[in-house]
């Protein structure tokens, strides 16, 4: 990882798949964190701000005046990260500032793997944003990692209306997770793989015990 990401040990970050069980575990993971008496900002991505989430919605549930424009995986990737920008100065600086723990649901790893893996764009090009734009890692980052034909089927059952990227076919998501599983593998001190195949009260029960050891060992100081 360069030198110029800042590995910051309050910040926890939360990714998967669709379908993985995200909400349940992240609000484990909330609990978790106050039982210990730490202040927790549960915040996600893209999102997180006003602003940002109004680049959220242009993303994933554009209104129908642009709805039929296709939105370039370029363009994409930019209004990701013009979210993220303000998400990190907006937000996730503040608290870190002021000693809390910021809980996100996704953060850069989320573009890596679905801008990156599923709309293949450069992985260098993520990198030099993430170093312009972010300049921060998480301390921890929880991997809820489930095959795609899995997280789908629990997606399709939750879901009435998909959003732009949950509409995409098999073989996308299928880029995606390989990203995610690649990157676990080059950073395993920062990430945790979960096994998400499990029912929900299991993930979750895994998540927290995760956690439980990241502030045992300090590394959460």
């Amino acid at each position: 990882m360069s030198a110029a990401l800042l590995r910051h040990p309050r910040l926890i970050s939360l990714e998967g798949g669709e379908g993985a069980g995200k909400t349940t575990a992240i609000n484990a993971i909330h609990a978790c964190l106050r039982a210990h008496g730490h202040e927790v900002v549960l915040t996600r991505e893209p999102g997180g701000t006003p602003l940002a989430e109004r680049i959220r919605a242009l993303v994933l549930k554009p209104d129908e005046a642009i709805a039929a424009e296709p939105l370039s995986a370029e363009a994409e990737l930019l209004l990701v990260f013009a979210a993220r920008a303000q998400h990190v100065r907006q937000v996730i600086q503040p608290a870190l500032r002021r000693g809390a723990f910021v809980l996100t649901d996704r953060f850069t790893d989320s573009s890596y793997a679905y801008q990156g893996g599923g709309r293949g764009l450069d992985a260098a090009w993520i990198a030099d944003l993430e170093r312009r734009v972010v300049g921060l890692l998480p301390g921890l980052t929880l991997l809820l990692d489930v095959d795609v034909e899995t997280g789908r089927a629990r997606a399709n059952g939750r879901d009435l209306w998909p959003d732009r990227i949950e509409s995409e076919q098999d073989d996308f998501f299928q880029r995606v997770r390989a990203v995610f599983r690649e990157r676990a593998q080059q950073d395993p001190q920062r990430f945790a793989l979960v096994d998400a195949s499990q029912v929900q009260q299991r993930v979750a029960a895994d998540v927290v015990a995760r956690v439980e050891q990241f502030l045992q060992n300090g590394e959460g100081a």
